[in-house]
């Protein structure tokens, strides 16, 4: 559970540099896009293990991918900068709170909080009692440019709060 808690810091830490003031509205994911269907693990946008960055990029570019090279920390690269070639995980998070995804930026100049403080206020117990608050993200793995698994996984944060408490 510390490698969960860990890839959650660690991609909080990574969209920071993507939420930079634009006046550009960001793309967002929809719970749906979270969905796999359970006997191909297909995404809903139509990308399956064993296609290529070309289908992954043809349906994810316009939205934050991070990625892992090697088991390493999580990055944000540029969509021509991802080494599809290595050994990679790529993973599509989003926050939803009350079952909309939120941009990051937008959300923290809503509530008046600075972006490293994100995580203690949307864990916070009084916030918790009064919405719910998931983090969701599909996890693709990657080998020799070719898609080996994807999975969908989410942390709910009203069910298991503490279990997220950083330490």
């Amino acid at each position: 559970m510390k490698k969960i808690f860990s890839l959650l810091i660690l991609t909080l830490t990574c969209l920071l540099p993507l939420c930079a003031c634009s006046e550009e509205q960001p793309f967002l994911l929809s719970s749906a896009d979270y969905d796999l269907d359970a006997e191909t693990a297909q995404t809903i946008r139509g990308v399956k293990i064993g296609d290529g960055p070309e289908s992954f990029l043809a349906a994810y570019r316009d939205y934050d991918i991070l990625s892992s090279i090697s088991g390493g920390d999580y990055l944000s690269l540029p969509v021509e900068d991802i080494p599809f070639d290595a050994s990679l995980t790529t993973i599509l998070p989003s926050f939803f709170v009350d079952g909309t995804a939120i941009d990051i930026g937008s959300f923290c100049e809503d509530n008046g909080i600075e972006r490293t403080e994100l995580l203690s206020f949307l864990t916070d117990e009084t916030y918790l009692s009064a919405h719910t608050v998931v983090y969701q993200y599909l996890v693709f793995t990657w080998k020799d440019g070719v898609i080996t698994d994807i999975r969908s996984e989410a942390m709910d944060y009203n069910r298991d709060a503490s279990f997220y408490e950083a330490n």
